[in-house]
């Protein structure tokens, strides 16, 4: 384990370029934060644009010479996606990082633009999408970097083929738990293919532990339910790491010149729950090569991007 590894580790990135997905708060914020604090030029890529302008301003406060930038990017709609796809290669002719950070979780039932199911089309989707579809820049980057961010819940996840999209009996937590696999699967998969390939782009993958973010009241918010609420704030409270915390093992997949390619990186401490970045467990489903790549044909297909 990277017992004492913190941002102040981190190499100097002038002259870098990186685009983090999900960047106005939690695990994106705090990413874009000490991505920007070490040189990077960064492009905070959000939904919302006035939580944007906030996160901006709080960065440029902490780094008074950073090089970032806001563009809005919702990866629950694919002309989103392909917008900003095409706007991010018109104003970087390189892209050294890619952060697939955003994410929903344990959402009520609910339709991405194209009618995918929420989480599976967002956080895997439409990640799936801005990868390919940026992924001209990224070959073009010498040791370009493309970080997935996945979840210990990948762990409870199926690929459900049959019903991708939870048409028949919703399930929050296991459609989420699908979507988290799916992340990891894709970041496998990827690596597998730019080596099989000879393309010098190194496809990481990484999970945060149990960090305390405004993710896990998204759903309880949404379904108006005070109790989760509560219970979500009581274990928060008592097991969660900070956010800052929780964004180091994206950080270290992105920065560190001891990770390869294919490597999952997640907290070391007890479960993986807490703790300094070390190599994570990815279980066997993440690991089958068959299903992985079923999942990105069924992907290319979904979304309409192909990585040629």
């Amino acid at each position: 384990m990277t017992q004492k590894w913190t941002v102040a580790d981190m190499p100097d990135l002038s002259g870098k370029t990186a685009i983090v997905t999900g960047a106005n708060s939690g695990l994106g914020f705090e990413t874009s934060k000490a991505l920007a604090g070490a040189g990077a030029s960064v492009i905070m890529a959000c939904r919302n644009e006035q939580k944007a302008q906030s996160a901006l301003d709080e960065i440029r406060r902490a780094h008074g010479q950073a090089e970032v930038e806001t563009m809005t990017l919702d990866l629950a709609d694919l002309d989103s996606v392909r917008t900003f796809a095409a706007a991010a290669s018109q104003r970087c002719a390189t892209l050294d990082l890619l952060i697939n950070n955003a994410g929903v979780m344990a959402l009520p039932e609910r339709r991405t633009a194209d009618g995918f199911e929420m989480q599976f089309g967002t956080n895997h989707l439409g990640h799936f999408a801005l990868t390919g579809l940026l992924f001209d820049r990224l070959k073009a980057t010498p040791r370009a970097r493309v970080v997935t961010e996945s979840s210990l819940a990948h762990r409870m996840g199926k690929i459900r083929f049959h019903d991708l999209q939870w048409e028949r009996n919703y399930s929050k937590w296991p459609a989420y738990g699908q979507s988290k696999l799916a992340n990891l699967m894709f970041a496998l998969e990827l690596d597998r293919r730019v080596r099989a390939a000879d393309i010098d782009l190194l496809s990481l993958s990484a999970h945060p532990g149990f960090s305390a973010t405004h993710l896990q009241f998204a759903g309880p918010e949404m379904s108006g339910s005070k109790l989760a609420t509560l219970g979500m704030k009581a274990s928060n409270a008592l097991f969660a790491q900070s956010q800052a915390h929780g964004a180091l093992p994206a950080l270290y997949a992105a920065t560190s010149d001891a990770v390869s390619g294919g490597d999952y990186i997640g907290p070391g401490g007890f479960q993986e729950l807490q703790g300094a970045p070390a190599k994570a467990v990815a279980n066997s489903r993440a690991r089958d090569t068959e299903v992985a790549r079923k999942l990105w044909a069924v992907s290319e297909e979904l979304t309409g991007v192909s990585y040629g």
